[in-house]
Order: C-alpha cells, then sequence, then structure tokens
C-alpha cells in the first residue's frame, strides 16, 4: 500500500483495489484515517455492491434518516446534481452528529464528474484544536456542545438531538479534534449563556474552516475518499458546477476499534 500526504489534511493511497482488501489493508487504512482524516483512494474500478462490501469491513453501516437512497441499495444515498433547477447547497458539517452515536467514517464514490467545478473540501480539525488560543482551550475544557437536527422529516421517535464534548480525544490516534459542525446544527455550549456560547461557536467554526486548515478534492472518474467524522469537517462546492455530479455515499455506523461508537473527551 502505497501513500502520501495531502496539506493540510488527508493521505492519497494508491496500489490498493478496494475490491480485494485484506483485514490488515482495512485496519492500516484505519491507522491512516485516525492520524490523516482523509483518504482520497483514486482509480477504482467497483460498482455499488463491491463498494458496500469494502465498507463493511470497517463497521455496521447506517443512512441517515429523510436521506434518498440508492435504488437497489438501501444501505447507500445519492447525492446528485441532476433535474435541479438550483444547486445543492452544502457547509461544512459533520456527518448526522445530532445523534449519540454519529457515524464513525463516511465514504463517497464518483460515479459521475462534472466538465467542472464539484469540488469536495475537507478541515483539519486536530490542527484546529492545536492552533486555538490557550485561554479559549481552558475555557472550553469539558464542555459540550448540544447538536441538533436541521432540514430533514423524521418521525417522532428519531433521534434529533445529542450533546458532544468539544474536545474528542480519538480512540486511535490518542489525538484531541475539536467537535463541531455547522453552526446551525451546533445550538449551545454547556454552561455557557446563550449569547456567550453562540458567539464561540462561530468563532470555532470560523477558525476550523480557515483556507489554511482546509484540503479541496478535485474528483476523478474512479474516485473514493473516505473520511474520519471524528477529525473531519466536510462540505461539497456546488458553485459554477458544469455537468452532472453524482455520488453515492456510505456511512459505517461504528469502526472495527471502537464498537461503542464514542469519542471521549480529553480528561
Amino acid at each position: 500500500m502505497l501513500h502520501h500526504i495531502l496539506n493540510p489534511i488527508g493521505v492519497e493511497v494508491t496500489d490498493l483495489p478496494l475490491t480485494d482488501v485484506d483485514a490488515a489493508a482495512v485496519s492500516r487504512l484505519e491507522e491512516l484515517l485516525s492520524e490523516h482524516g482523509v483518504a482520497v483512494l483514486p482509480g477504482q474500478q467497483l460498482d455499488d455492491t463491491e463498494f458496500i462490501g469494502f465498507l463493511q469491513q470497517f463497521g455496521d453501516l447506517m443512512l441517515s434518516i429523510g436521506e434518498t437512497p440508492v435504488d437497489g441499495f438501501p444501505d447507500l444515498n445519492v447525492i446528485s446534481n441532476v433535474g435541479r433547477e438550483t444547486p445543492p447547497r452544502s457547509v461544512f458539517h459533520v456527518d448526522t452528529s445530532y445523534v449519540s452515536h454519529p457515524p464513525t467514517y463516511t465514504a463517497l464514490r464518483a460515479v459521475e464528474i462534472p466538465s467542472q467545478g464539484g469540488e469536495t473540501l475537507f478541515t483539519n480539525q486536530y490542527r484546529a484544536y492545536e492552533t486555538l488560543p490557550p485561554e479559549v482551550r481552558s475555557d472550553l475544557e469539558g464542555r459540550t456542545i448540544r447538536h441538533v437536527m436541521t432540514g430533514l422529516d423524521l418521525d417522532e421517535d428519531a433521534e434529533t438531538e445529542a450533546d458532544h464534548p468539544v474536545f474528542r480525544r480519538h480512540p486511535i490516534s490518542g489525538r484531541t479534534a475539536l467537535y463541531l459542525s455547522t453552526p446551525a446544527r451546533c445550538v449551545s455550549i454547556s454552561g455557557m449563556d446563550d449569547a456567550k456560547g453562540k458567539d464561540m461557536i462561530e468563532f470555532l467554526y470560523a477558525h476550523s474552516t480557515a483556507p489554511h486548515n482546509t484540503y479541496r478534492h478535485a474528483w476523478a472518474p474512479g474516485d473514493v475518499v473516505m473520511w474520519d467524522n471524528g477529525c473531519v469537517l466536510h462540505r461539497a462546492d456546488h458553485a459554477d458546477v458544469i455537468g452532472d455530479r453524482v455520488m453515492h455515499r456510505g456511512m459505517v455506523a461504528t469502526g472495527t476499534k471502537h464498537r461503542d461508537g464514542t469519542f471521549p473527551h480529553v480528561d
């Protein structure tokens, strides 16, 4: 398995057909994801059945309620601009952070690539934590953020909010990441009044998503990109896209090395 480091986050892994991945390769990918957040896996020749088979080696799959499943593959959902009069909207976020056990990993398989635009951006949440002013780290130590669901029509009994530590220690790398999502889904910080909490969330979000902390992935045919939701924010850039952009997405509920799905906060 060959790889080289991307900046400021990510690793490109070559010479690894995802149709022929063994347990040792899965373990190595978990380690790379825990350290580098994003794995770009170019030149793949696989269909949805093989894509699911690859992801299931990392753990059980999950599909967020309200997402559009891929026809014939209910464990995957489709992300597409086809037939839309206006481009999809995407902001930096963590997938399904409003549940108590968010997905550990997310992966996208490129199905159709536009002739222009449509990149996906990723942030380094380890660096975001490490570059916080010391007084901010001290103030946030031991606090949690309340994440809430927005924009989906869910059943009454569906989970729609959860509290997560602001600082989360990764169970594999042992490193600490700043964990938050779009401010629309982060409504409060424990122990702070509403105004201060809102201002802090806006500051943390701007700090995390600064351009110098962001990797922009330009898609190519055959690309699969997988990332660790514990240390990465992501968004799609739908501006100035020319042509059809179709992705199939799979999410792994719990990683093989941390089955309860949690990321403990820093002691």
